[in-house]
């Protein structure tokens, strides 16, 4: 009899040496706001697939292409209804997360308040 093997792992499964570790990029308000916006969509997305599954009746004339076809258009639609008529979900998640760092507490929206950090 042989003694049974022990599975090892590699150390990293990826390399990482080309990864950098500047993060500089990250700590901008214009990326901040991007993400404030991009949080908005998703959340609009979510928001209107969830009240396309409740089915009040029986769809006759549904398919799979309707089906997708659909999926498509409420991503354009919660990409417009976020930068025309936000709800402020994005806003304040941006003003939340600019509390932590204070070079992004500066003015939102271009009005003449700034954010004070606490």
């Amino acid at each position: 009899m042989s003694a049974p093997v022990t599975p090892t792992l590699p150390a990293t499964a990826v390399d990482t040496s080309a990864i950098g570790t500047d993060s500089r990029r990250l700590a901008s308000r214009a990326n901040l706001d991007k993400a404030g916006k991009a949080f908005e969509a998703v959340f609009t997305k979510m928001m209107l697939k969830s009240m396309r599954s409740t089915h009040l009746a029986e769809d006759i004339f549904g398919n799979k292409a309707t089906e997708t076809f659909r999926d498509m258009q409420d991503d354009q639609v919660a990409t417009a209804m976020a930068s025309a008529k936000p709800m402020g979900i994005g806003k304040a998640v941006t003003e939340f997360l600019a509390k932590s760092d204070p070079a992004l507490a500066k003015p939102i929206d271009n009005t003449p308040r700034a954010i004070t950090p606490p």
